[in-house]
């Protein structure tokens, strides 16, 4: 009997509601050193990117900031998110309940984030039981969506190739990454009326609906090998 698929999540904006807490600080401390920037902006176009692709994106619109500023400015900003995250986090509503709707499966989390943001992150909601120390970050694997490395490394710590793993992620640049990583790919689309899902991937737009998507994969996946 084959094993169940390998589920890697990512984490804002898929299990926990971060990304208001994070374009408020982003808001805050990129305008204060000649960086104009607005929350809006993080959710309209640079949702799921680096912080540092989004300071460099920024730089060329405005004009360069000195590196010692902004490493400052980085170290304070996550400071200050982290502590927020510790008090005001939710879970992404019905995330809760998905995880534990599939807790047969193997879990990560995949993301951008610096890995104590992800812990963080995690015991704040009451999530980190789930994936234990199964936490993917780009910074410690030195590449970031929306390149696949970050995909195709989790998928190897977790002992699974990439086409028996599903990615659920809902940035754009996220379902992009593992897409080409060689995954069966979910988009969580909260936005869509603003967002088009990439060609490839499938579409929920709420956290209740994926325990029917997984089933219906692993039926799929069931009945293909038993036709094999």
């Amino acid at each position: 009997m084959a094993r169940p698929l390998c589920l890697l999540f990512d984490c804002d904006g898929t299990l926990v509601d971060s990304e208001p807490l994070l374009a408020a600080e982003m808001e805050t401390s990129l305008s204060a050193v000649g960086l104009p920037f607005r929350a809006a902006d993080y959710t309209g176009e640079f949702r799921g990117a680096r912080f540092r692709h989004i300071v460099a994106e920024l730089e060329r619109r405005h004009g360069s900031v000195d590196a010692d500023r902004l490493e400052v400015l980085e170290r304070d900003m996550r400071a200050n998110l982290n502590r927020r995250l510790a008090t005001d986090l939710t879970p992404i509503t019905g995330a809760t309940e998905a995880l534990a709707a599939l807790a047969g499966h193997p879990m990560g989390v995949v993301s951008n984030g610096p890995v104590n943001k992800i812990r963080t992150s995690l015991i704040a909601t009451d999530l980190e039981a789930v994936f234990g120390r199964h936490l993917f970050s780009a910074y410690e694997a030195q590449c970031w969506k929306p390149d696949p490395c970050l995909f195709r490394h989790a998928a190897a710590m977790m002992g699974y190739a990439p086409e028996d793993c599903v990615a659920i992620d809902d940035a754009i640049v996220g379902v992009k990454a593992a897409l080409a990583a060689g995954m069966t790919v979910i988009h969580l689309n909260r936005f869509p009326d603003a967002e088009q899902t990439p060609e490839g991937a499938l579409t929920i737009t709420s956290m209740f609906q994926l325990p029917r998507v997984i089933g219906r994969l692993e039926q799929d996946r069931t009945l293909a090998t038993s036709q094999a």
